[in-house]
């Protein structure tokens, strides 16, 4: 039996309106948000187990359009069922065999492709969260028109070219995550030191909990709400330092 990763109800959230748009790009729907002005940056949001619907994704999505980015959230489940919070966690390894945060490539140069040329894209970033963070890692060591990436407590653990990022990285981790052991977060530390040639970074922040950084303000808790909004900022910034 696997300990439920998400130490927060998601069922019990605050409703959200989103700014955005939906779109169909080839076999894939995605929502959208772009900034009131023309940019060529384009930040590419990866959702965790929920699935591109899910609300605080969304959120996320607009917060970072919000800073000048065409954002875009795909649904990299191409239309399959995500994770829902009524499932069982004794399910949850046989759902990964079909979801597997590895496996988004064709995907996510479908979605380059539609950034370059329907929107006119330069630079683009990609953020993921949880699967998208594993998915954001992968990603990082394969495809080299990513210019940054922010991967949110999301580790690939059992590969040895997982160091040999291409382009700037941040991973960020939540101290409390029981998902992801400080000894992984140290051995990664330890090993990007050795191998990897562009810049990174590892941030741990006090106290939080698996899947911590996407929660709207109004669903945050006063204690966490501090670190929360550090680690917003800290990914918005490492994008804007690099795209």
């Amino acid at each position: 039996q696997m300990a439920d990763p998400f130490l927060y109800d998601t069922g019990e959230r605050s409703h959200y309106g989103c700014l955005g748009h939906e779109v169909q790009i080839e076999h894939i729907k995605a929502y959208v948000c772009r900034p009131s002005f023309f940019t060529d940056k384009a930040v590419i949001v990866i959702h965790d187990i929920f699935g591109w619907l899910f609300p605080d994704i969304r959120y996320i999505v607009d917060l970072i359009a919000g800073h000048g980015y065409i954002t875009i959230c795909p649904d990299f489940f191409k239309g399959t069922d995500p994770w829902k919070t009524t499932d069982h966690w004794a399910d949850f390894a046989d759902w990964m065999k079909d979801h597997d945060p590895m496996k988004v490539d064709k995907e996510a140069d479908v979605v380059l492709k539609y950034l370059k040329e329907q929107c006119g894209a330069k630079k683009i970033g990609i953020v993921g969260f949880s699967w998208g963070g594993m998915a954001v890692h992968h990603l990082m060591l394969k495809n080299p028109q990513l210019t940054a990436g922010v991967s949110l407590y999301g580790i690939i653990r059992d590969s040895e070219e997982r160091y040999n990022l291409l382009n700037p990285t941040f991973f960020i981790f939540g101290e409390k995550d029981h998902t992801i052991s400080y000894d992984q977060i140290t051995l990664l530390e330890e090993k990007l030191k050795q191998y990897c040639k562009v810049a990174y970074k590892i941030k741990v922040y006090p106290g939080q909990v698996h899947g911590f950084a996407q929660l709207k303000p109004e669903d945050m808790k006063p204690d966490d709400k501090p670190y929360i909004e550090e680690a917003r900022k800290d990914m918005i910034d490492w994008i804007k330092m690099f795209i």
